[in-house]
């Protein structure tokens, strides 16, 4: 990114913008569940939201990394340190987990009686 000029930004020169831009947009201060008290939103905070919504959304490391330009290790990295735990994740996790074939034949497996259930788990009812 460079400025007007053609100059490359610095920190300084993009903090000033990022005010005002959040100032404009009514977004200087925020207040966060959980929080009685406004916090400041900070440039980096937009990375950590973006993680968190794509795993939200049920995206896969593998699928964040593209997006975000980083290695899988290191995404997962970012992953462990800015994913917000949030009740939205467990919902997905959920879901997911009540809708797996996986499930389906754990589900068989337990409901199932001996006779229908063979050797490695294999249904043998007709």
């Amino acid at each position: 990114m460079t400025t007007k000029t053609g100059q490359s930004f610095k920190k300084r020169y993009f903090a000033r913008l990022w005010d005002e831009t959040t100032t404009a947009a009514g977004l200087e201060c925020v207040t966060l569940p959980g929080l009685n008290e406004p916090v400041r939103l900070h440039f980096h905070d937009l990375r950590g939201t973006a993680v968190t919504l794509l795993s939200e959304s049920g995206s896969t490391p593998q699928q964040i990394a593209p997006i975000t330009g980083h290695s899988l290790k290191t995404v997962h990295r970012i992953l462990e340190h800015y994913l917000a735990r949030t009740s939205g994740l467990a919902e997905q996790a959920i879901f997911n987990w009540e809708n797996s074939e996986r499930t389906k034949f754990a589900n068989q497996l337990q409901t199932g009686t001996a006779a229908e259930i063979g050797p490695k788990g294999k249904s043998h009812a007709r």
